[in-house]
């Protein structure tokens, strides 16, 4: 077992599954990969369990019985990850957009660095991405802002999707009180772990829209993002945002 866990949630990504793995796989720093399969109906997971018999002790399938949420797959993903020794846990599509290659950047910074979590960013450095259409640019990145604005966060990529997290702020987190499924999750998250007194930085990564398989950003996803946010800032100026409370 490594240290690191690459968490990749997938539906109907037969695609991308296989070459994604192989590119994790053929890094020159060792990462395991856990895939959080939502019952895929074009045979995602059975790709999967075939890679499994070629990579026994790297990677691992947790199947779930339909398309919950990208917030419920990864909380998903963190609870297995939790219940092993994984001192770094990562979010990454399937699909290509985030480059592979990056998670070392992002480990880097995690573990020589000594930061807490770890933001693959398209913004801190300019705006970083290939093959959007100009409309989508303009959304994400002026969503961003908006995030900034209603939360008070220093971070310019608030949506990012790409993370590293370290062990000690996952368990701290009440993943079981994280309230959004879809891409505001992505949002909660980062704001929790800064008002628990976490370090979080970006690094700048290129991010690359998918060229196989389909986008599962809709218009119900992204309305939860924006009226969420307001949710957010309320809960953190009451100070209802706390850590978990021990089992102990």
């Amino acid at each position: 077992m490594n240290e690191g866990l690459v968490i990749i949630p997938t539906y109907n990504e037969k695609e991308n599954i296989e070459s994604i793995l192989r590119t994790v796989f053929a890094l020159e720093e060792s990462f395991d990969v856990l895939v959080v399969e939502d019952n895929s109906p074009d045979g995602t997971g059975r790709i999967v369990k075939t890679l499994m018999k070629e990579f026994p002790d790297r990677l691992n399938i947790l199947e779930r019985q339909g398309k919950n949420g990208l917030g419920t797959a990864y909380i998903a993903g963190f609870k297995w990850a939790l219940e092993r020794s994984y001192q770094y846990v990562f979010e990454m599509d399937a699909d290509f957009s985030h480059n592979p290659a990056d998670l070392v950047k992002l480990y880097a910074a995690a573990k020589q660095d000594g930061v807490d979590a770890v933001i693959g960013s398209r913004y801190i450095t300019g705006v970083n991405v290939v093959n959007w259409p100009m409309g989508r640019v303009l959304m994400s990145y002026f969503a961003s802002a908006y995030v900034r604005f209603v939360t008070n966060l220093n971070i310019r990529d608030t949506t990012a999707g790409f993370m590293c997290w370290t062990r000690k702020v996952l368990e701290t987190i009440d993943l079981d009180n994280v309230e959004f499924v879809g891409y505001a999750f992505q949002i909660e998250m980062k704001y929790t772990a800064v008002k628990l007194g976490f370090n979080v930085v970006e690094v700048p990564i290129i991010f690359t829209d998918r060229t196989r398989g389909e986008s599962k950003m809709n218009k119900t996803i992204f309305r939860e993002a924006i009226l969420g946010v307001i949710y957010l800032r309320k809960k953190g100026l009451m100070g209802k945002i706390k850590p978990r409370k021990s089992k102990n």
